[in-house]
C-alpha cells in the first residue's frame, strides 16, 4: 500500500473510532498489521482499541513494540502507562507516564494517571502534586479521566459524583452522559439508564456506543423488541458495525428468535473475524437449535482467539457429545495453574476438567476438579442459607390455608388457563418435561422466563410499607387480577400462537402461592428426581447466573430440604393443585407418564409427545442435547459414581432417603 493509501486508511480508522465502531477499526488495524507488522501508526491504534476493550495484555504487547520503535510517538507512552496501571503494575507505569508528560507537558490525563500511580506506591506528596497539575491544566479532562478511572476501579458512587459535576458544567458532554448511563446499568437502575442514554443519543446520534448501552438497558427491563428495533436503527447509521450485529444477535436470542440471532452473529464475525464474544454467542445459539457441529466449530474459533477465557472451554465441555483430547486436557490444566488467570476462568476450567475426567470414567479425579471449581465460585458470590429459610417461612405464613380459603370467596385472580409452570430443583428433568409438552400441537415451549419473579417484586410498595409476599394481603381484587395480566403480557412475547405455553423457570417453586393467587387456573408441575441425583447434577454444573446455593455441598443439601419442605406446604394448602412427576418414572414408563401429564393439563393424547426427541425447537438449557435423544436409563442413580465423596450430602438428605437402600426415596 502506498503512503497516501496508508494515510487515508489511518484517517478512516480514526473516524470509525470517533463514531464508536471499535470492532471495525480493530479489524482494519489487524488487516494492515498482517501486511506491515511494524507499522507504528496501526500498532498504536490497535493498542488504544484493545485498551478500550480492557484487553490489557494484548494492548501492552502492541504498545511496547511502538515504544521500542518510536519512543516519542504521540499518546503511546500514556496508553502504555494506563495499561500497566490496569494490570496492577504502577511501578512500571510511572516511567512511560513521565515520558508522556515530557512529550506533552500540558497532558492533563497523563498527569492524573501519574498521580494515581505515585500515590498507590506511597509517594503521596508527588502524587498530589501531579493530580493538582492535572486539575490546573484542564479541570474538565481531569475530571473525566478521574470519573472513568473510578468506574474502572469499581468505585461507582465516586465516579457518579464526578460525572454529574461534569454534566452540570457542560450538559452536552456525551462521554460523561455515557458513563452515568453505564453506572445506572450497573446499579440496575435501568429506567434511569434509559433516560440518560437517550439524551446522549439525542445530542450525538452517531455515538454508536451509546446505542449499544441503551439496548442493554432496554433488554434488562424485558424490552427485548424495543432493543431489537433500536439496534436495527443503529445499523441504519452504520451498517457494517460488527458490535451492533453482535448486540442485535444477543437481543434476538433473549427474545427466542434463535434463527435470526444465528444470522446476526454470523454477520458479526463475517465483518470482524476477531470478535470472540460473537463466536461464543453463535456457538450457544447453534447448540440450542440442535446444530452441534456448527456450535462446536464456533466455540473452537472463539477458543483459538482467546484460549485463556475459561467459559469457552466450558461451553465445549458442556456439550454431551464432545470430548477433549489428552493434549487439550493438559493445556487446560496448565492454564488453570497460571497464577495470573482470573478466578471466573479458573472456575470454568475446573468444571471443564471435571467433565472431561467424568467422561473418561475417572470419577475421583473428576470430583476433585468439580470441588475446586465450586470452592472458587463460592468465594465469588454471596449466599445466606439462613435468609432462604426465613424467606420460605414467610411464604408459608402468608400463603396459608386460611389465606386461600379467604380468596376463594372473592376469586380475584386472572382466569387465563394458558400457562403451564414446570418447577423444581435444577437438573431434575424439567427440560425433559418441557420438551414432552412442547411437542404437543397445542403447547408453545418458551424457556425459563424471569417474569414471575419480576411480577412478585411489584408487590413491594414503599408508600404502603409492604414487601413481598406480605404485600399481597393489602392488594385490591382488581390489583391481583392485573398482576396476572402483567405476567401474561410479559410471557406472550415468547409465544408462537398455541393455546397453552410452558414456563420452566425451576425456582418458581417458591412462587406457587403467588401463581395460585393471580392465575388460579394455571397448571403447575413439580419435576422431581432422586435427591442425590438432583443435588450432584447441580454440584457438577457451572451456572451462568443464580443457583447461588449450589457451590457448597452442605448448603446445597440444606436448600434441597427447604425446597422439599416448601413443596409439602403447597401440597397441604393447595391440595391437588400441583402435579408431581418423578423423573425415574418417566424414564421407566414414558407412555404412562405422558398420558398422566397430558390428562392433568386437559390436553388430548398425541403420539408426538412420546417422540419428543424428534421435535424441532430451540432448547436453551444444559439438557438441550439429552432431550433430542430417546429416553435412556443410564441417567438413573448417577450419584453413585461419586458416592465415596458425598457423605455430607447423604447425611443432610437422610430424612428423604431410605438409608438401607439409598436408591429408594422416602418422600
Amino acid at each position: 500500500m502506498s503512503e497516501q493509501g496508508s494515510r487515508k486508511l489511518f484517517e478512516h480508522v480514526i473516524n470509525l473510532l470517533k463514531n464508536g465502531s471499535e470492532s471495525d477499526a480493530e479489524k482494519l488495524c489487524r488487516s494492515q498489521l498482517a501486511e506491515f507488522p511494524r507499522d507504528v501508526n496501526f500498532l498504536s491504534l490497535l493498542g488504544s482499541i484493545l485498551l478500550r476493550q480492557n484487553d490489557f495484555e494484548g494492548a501492552e504487547e502492541n504498545l511496547k513494540i511502538v515504544a521500542e520503535i518510536s519512543p516519542s510517538y504521540p499518546k503511546v507512552q500514556e496508553d502504555l502507562g494506563t495499561v500497566l496501571l490496569n494490570l496492577g503494575r504502577p511501578q512500571e507505569a510511572v516511567l512511560p507516564l513521565q515520558r508522556a508528560i515530557e512529550q506533552h507537558p500540558e497532558n492533563a490525563g497523563a498527569f492524573f494517571k501519574l498521580g494515581g500511580a505515585l500515590k498507590s506506591l506511597g509517594r503521596h506528596e508527588a502524587g498530589d502534586a501531579a493530580l493538582k497539575m492535572a486539575s490546573d491544566l484542564s479541570p474538565a479532562q481531569a475530571n473525566l479521566e478521574k470519573a472513568t478511572h473510578l468506574f474502572a476501579q469499581g468505585k461507582f458512587r465516586e465516579s457518579e459524583t464526578v460525572a454529574k459535576k461534569i454534566l452540570e458544567e457542560n450538559p452536552r458532554e456525551v462521554n460523561a452522559g455515557l458513563l452515568l448511563g453505564r453506572i445506572a446499568i450497573h446499579a440496575r437502575a435501568f429506567k434511569q439508564a434509559e433516560k440518560l442514554l437517550k439524551r446522549v443519543i439525542e445530542i450525538a446520534p452517531k455515538f454508536i456506543i451509546a446505542w449499544h448501552e441503551l439496548s442493554n438497558a432496554l433488554r434488562e427491563q424485558g424490552k427485548d423488541e424495543e432493543a431489537i428495533v433500536l439496534l436495527r436503527k443503529a445499523l441504519e447509521i452504520d451498517g457494517e458495525n460488527a458490535t451492533t450485529f453482535y448486540q442485535l444477535a444477543a437481543a434476538l436470542a433473549v427474545a427466542g428468535r434463535t434463527a435470526e440471532s444465528a444470522k446476526s452473529y454470523q454477520k458479526a464475525v463475517q465483518i470482524d473475524p476477531s470478535l470472540v464474544g460473537a463466536y461464543l454467542g453463535l456457538g450457544h445459539t447453534l447448540k440450542t437449535m440442535g446444530d452441534l457441529e456448527g456450535g462446536i466449530s464456533a466455540y473452537k474459533k472463539a477458543r483459538k482467539l482467546k484460549p485463556n477465557i475459561g467459559e469457552i472451554s466450558f461451553s465445549l465441555s458442556n456439550l454431551k457429545t464432545f470430548r477433549f483430547s489428552d493434549l487439550e486436557i493438559e493445556d487446560m490444566k496448565r492454564r488453570l495453574n497460571n497464577p495470573k488467570l482470573d478466578k471466573p476462568s479458573k472456575v470454568a476450567f475446573s468444571f471443564s476438567l471435571g467433565k472431561s475426567y467424568e467422561d473418561s470414567g475417572d470419577y475421583d479425579e473428576a470430583f476433585q476438579y468439580y470441588k475446586m471449581g465450586n470452592e472458587i465460585q463460592r468465594s465469588l458470590i454471596t449466599y445466606d442459607p439462613v435468609q432462604t429459610e426465613v424467606s420460605n417461612d414467610k411464604l408459608k405464613e402468608v400463603f396459608s390455608s386460611e389465606f386461600f380459603q379467604e380468596i376463594s370467596t372473592t376469586n380475584p385472580g386472572n382466569k387465563d388457563s394458558s400457562p403451564i409452570f414446570i418447577v423444581g430443583m435444577p437438573r431434575s428433568g424439567s427440560t425433559l418435561l418441557e420438551q414432552i409438552l412442547a411437542s404437543h400441537s397445542q403447547v408453545d415451549g418458551t424457556r425459563e422466563l424471569p417474569d414471575l419473579g419480576i411480577v412478585s417484586q411489584m408487590l413491594n410498595n414503599k408508600e404502603k410499607g409492604t414487601l413481598y409476599p406480605g404485600g399481597i394481603r393489602k392488594m385490591q381484587k382488581s390489583e391481583i387480577h392485573d398482576l396476572g395480566e402483567t405476567y401474561l403480557d410479559r410471557a406472550n412475547r415468547h409465544r408462537q400462537g398455541a393455546p397453552y405455553f410452558t414456563d420452566k423457570m425451576p425456582n418458581n417453586f417458591a412462587h406457587i402461592g403467588l401463581i395460585a393467587t393471580i392465575m388460579p387456573n394455571a397448571k403447575i408441575i413439580d419435576a422431581r428426581r432422586h435427591p442425590l441425583d438432583s443435588c450432584i447434577g447441580c454440584f457438577k454444573q457451572h451456572w451462568a447466573l443464580g443457583q447461588t446455593y449450589a457451590y457448597d455441598m452442605f448448603e446445597l443439601g440444606e436448600f434441597y430440604l427447604e425446597y422439599d419442605s416448601l413443596m409439602e406446604h403447597w401440597n397441604q394448602v393447595l391440595p391437588g393443585k400441583v402435579l408431581r412427576v418423578q423423573y425415574e418414572d418417566v424414564v421407566q414408563d414414558l407412555e404412562m407418564q405422558v398420558k398422566l401429564i397430558l390428562d392433568y393439563c386437559s390436553l388430548p393424547f398425541e403420539e408426538s409427545c412420546i417422540n419428543f426427541h424428534q421435535t424441532k425447537r430451540s432448547v436453551a438449557t444444559a439438557s438441550s442435547e439429552q432431550v433430542r435423544q430417546p429416553i435412556y436409563t443410564k441417567s438413573l442413580n448417577t450419584w453413585k459414581k461419586f458416592e465415596s465423596h458425598i457423605d455430607p450430602l447423604i447425611e443432610i438428605l437422610e430424612p428423604l432417603l431410605d438409608t438401607s437402600d439409598l436408591t429408594k426415596i422416602v418422600r
